[in-house]
């Protein structure tokens, strides 16, 4: 081999690996949703828990549903409720960039659960806070 043919093996080599590696992060990132996943539906059957009790959803509070503004060492994920009225709520899984489990997030993303209880219709989506758009995964 020439110099010149170990540096362009080197290269490509270098650059499989850079795809490789982002789509491994992708799918890492992808698997993660699946605790946003288990405590959105946890706080939507607590939800509907209230709803089934109270008639309505009015009065009701993050602590009811186990709601949490903070990022703990213990997820990956800071869960809690956004907007509600008396017959729809909409949980939020907001993706830690500090203070949660290492690695923390490079780019911060909503993941949400908007659920009406009186109906059982449930919308699942991921947007990103830095320019709204989809999370892709």
């Amino acid at each position: 081999f020439t110099l010149l043919e170990l540096i362009v093996v080197i290269i490509i080599l270098g650059i499989l690996a850079t795809l490789g590696f982002t789509q491994y992060s992708k799918q890492v990132e992808s698997s993660r949703t699946a605790e946003a996943k288990v405590r959105l539906g946890l706080m939507r059957q607590l939800a509907n828990e209230y709803y089934l009790k109270n008639g309505s959803l009015d009065g009701i509070q993050d602590s009811d549903i186990g709601g949490s503004w903070t990022c703990t060492s213990d997820g990956f994920y800071a869960c809690r409720m956004g907007s509600v009225t008396s017959t729809r709520i909409d949980l939020i899984a907001d993706r830690c960039t500090s203070n949660g489990k290492v690695p923390n997030a490079s780019r911060r993303y909503l993941f949400y659960l908007f659920y009406t209880p009186s109906t059982g219709a449930s919308s699942w989506g991921c947007n990103y806070t830095d320019d709204g758009s989809p999370c892709g995964f």
